[in-house]
């Protein structure tokens, strides 16, 4: 069974810092870059960046870049994102997400549907 499994998330004060966690399992992990993305309330699904063996980490949006950060434990299937100068803006359902790199692992990921997600955790800033 398929499973994608988010922790980490809370309540926060702004400035403050979270790290979120992502457990994958039933799926080939080095095969797939997972991405972290968010969902607002009243707002479309957003997506931040992904990391991948094969293509390293990659950029969604800029608008998190220099605040959140992408890490991967290969060993434990598990992906992190680390969230510091967090924003009342921040505030959503955050998911983690398996897009599928190809055969030859050289798919553009960014460009692609997500393949499997997790159930997400939420994510809340207060000012």
């Amino acid at each position: 069974e398929v499973q994608l499994v988010e922790s980490g998330g809370g309540l926060v004060q702004a400035g403050g810092s979270l790290r979120l966690s992502c457990v994958a399992d039933g799926f080939p992990f080095d095969d797939y870059s997972i991405g972290w993305f968010r969902q607002a309330p009243g707002k479309e699904r957003e997506g931040l960046l992904s990391i991948s063996s094969s293509h390293g980490t990659e950029y969604y949006t800029d608008s998190v870049k220099g605040r959140f950060t992408i890490s991967s434990d290969n060993a434990k299937n598990t992906v992190y994102l680390q969230m510091n100068s967090l924003k009342p803006e921040d505030t959503a359902v955050y998911y983690c997400a398996a897009t599928y790199l190809g055969p030859y692992r050289d798919y553009d990921v960014l460009d692609r549907e997500a393949d499997f997600w997790g159930q997400g955790t939420q994510v809340t800033v207060s000012s």
